[in-house]
């Protein structure tokens, strides 16, 4: 099993800054990838920010120049961070993170409890 925990969501004014950290533990040898989602009320659930298989990023149109993803490793627990600059009101909507993990038979899929990101106008 993979744990992810959250942090980093709160209240901001808009043009303000918020940076999320996302910290992965448990069998982290089998993440293959990690990415950030987000859902705002009434919204379906979509992916804000992930890395390609070369190491890339990716970013949902209207979060990019604004948003950038980042990761880091430790002895047990690996990092994903999202630096969110510039935020709108349209960025709010409650953060999840994401990790791709491999099973014996199958991938894997874990996600965190979400942190809450508000944006005022």
């Amino acid at each position: 099993q993979v744990q992810l925990v959250e942090s980093g969501g709160g209240l901001v004014q808009a043009g303000g800054s918020l940076r999320l950290s996302c910290a992965a533990s448990g069998r982290i040898f089998s993440i293959n990838a990690m990415a950030w989602y987000r859902q705002a009320p009434g919204k379906q659930r979509e992916l804000v920010a992930s890395f390609t298989n070369s190491g890339g990023t990716n970013y949902v149109d209207s979060v990019k120049g604004r948003f950038t993803i980042s990761r880091d490793n430790a002895k047990n627990t690996k990092y994903l961070y999202l630096q969110m600059n510039s935020l709108k009101p349209e960025d709010t909507a409650v953060y999840y993170c994401n990790a791709e993990g491999s099973g014996s038979y199958s991938l894997r899929y874990y996600w965190g409890q979400g942190t809450q990101v508000t944006v005022s106008s």
